[in-house]
């Protein structure tokens, strides 16, 4: 049985969806922090002949996200310099994007990575679904309103002009960061949505996906645990296995990321960074992505996914995909071996 198809645990298990505590995360505020003498060697680091990778390793992946903002800011008042624009003139490759990525407020960084998805010919689906299926309301808020402070427009705005049909319809319900977070589960309710799932799809010639989207978009995560239980019961399958079935493309791939995000964030997450690294080359964005962004969120609870999943921890992996600078502040963001 794959960890997608256990129901069984999944009323009681907590979700990265509605986490209030970072308690889960790899990254902790350092105890005794000083942000001067960080400043100091990060200027050593960078201003010396030769840059010192390791002294910058050391402190953008050992700090949190509001100590390194803390020092963004101290930087830029001691040298008169932005900390990012040094990183980038001093580094380069996956190495100055995972650099850049720390020094970066989160919010501002995962609003970036959508301004990215959404930049050029054609539009990076998987970012966007990776992106909207696994962030909270309180994230995806965090991530508009930077994106409105830089581009003086509305990010569904934008968004409308580049995703259409029903995967932009189940997308744009997402980026509104306004879905159900109340904590009371209706049974009743479950059951009649199982029902409608279930009428919708597997029991009709052809798919009503306007209901799907509807139903997976809009209610909290207890309800739809509870409604995932109940279809199992009408229809014998498990509502991905349904949708798997029933539709493809990019709205697919998004309802399902919703299924596996409101099942199990942290195994959703591992599978993508198990994908990222596995076939010829390893995409690089997505292992940079996910380590900045859940080092403070769930990132513990991502590598005992990965090892529930794979068999191997994702530290060893990380040890024989990437290598160089690189993978050594990967490593330092993973923590340690599992």
């Amino acid at each position: 049985m794959s960890v997608w198809d256990d129901l069984d645990l999944l009323l009681d298990s907590p979700s990265s969806l509605t986490l209030t505590s970072n308690t889960r995360g790899t990254v902790k505020e350092k105890a005794g922090f000083k942000v001067e003498e960080d400043v100091a060697a990060l200027r050593k680091a960078i201003e010396g002949i030769g840059t010192t990778e390791k002294t910058l390793i050391g402190v953008l992946t050992q700090r949190s996200d509001a100590q390194r903002q803390l020092i963004s800011r101290a930087y830029e008042k001691a040298t008169g310099r932005k900390l990012v624009a040094d990183l980038e003139g001093d580094t380069h490759g996956d190495f100055e994007d995972l650099l850049v990525a720390l020094a970066t407020p989160l919010s501002v960084f995962d609003c970036h990575e959508v301004m990215k998805a959404m930049k050029g010919a054609g539009t990076t689906e998987s970012t966007l679904t990776e992106i909207f299926a696994s962030r909270s309301n309180k994230q995806i808020k965090g991530l508009s309103d930077v994106y409105l402070k830089e581009t003086g427009r509305e990010l569904i705005h934008d968004l409308k002009s580049e995703v259409s049909g029903d995967y932009g319809e189940a997308l744009l319900i997402l980026a509104e960061g306004k879905r159900d977070e109340s904590t009371n589960v209706d049974a009743a309710k479950a059951k009649a949505d199982a029902k409608a799932l279930y009428e919708a799809g597997e029991k009709k010639w052809g798919t009503d996906e306007k209901k799907f989207i509807d139903i997976l978009c809009h209610r909290s995560v207890p309800q739809l645990r509870q409604t995932l239980v109940e279809y199992k019961n009408v229809s014998k399958k498990t509502l991905q296995e349904s949708i798997e079935s029933e539709m493809s493309g990019d709205l697919e791939k998004l309802l399902v990321a919703v299924v596996k995000c409101v099942k199990n964030t942290p195994a959703f997450l591992a599978e993508l960074l198990f994908k990222s690294m596995k076939g010829a080359g390893t995409t690089e964005s997505v292992l940079t992505r996910i380590l900045v962004s859940r080092s403070e969120i769930d990132l513990l609870d991502i590598r005992a996914e990965y090892k529930k999943l794979f068999g191997r921890s994702l530290y060893s992996e990380l040890e024989s995909e990437v290598s160089g600078n690189y993978g050594e502040a990967l490593k330092m963001l993973c923590g340690q071996d599992d």
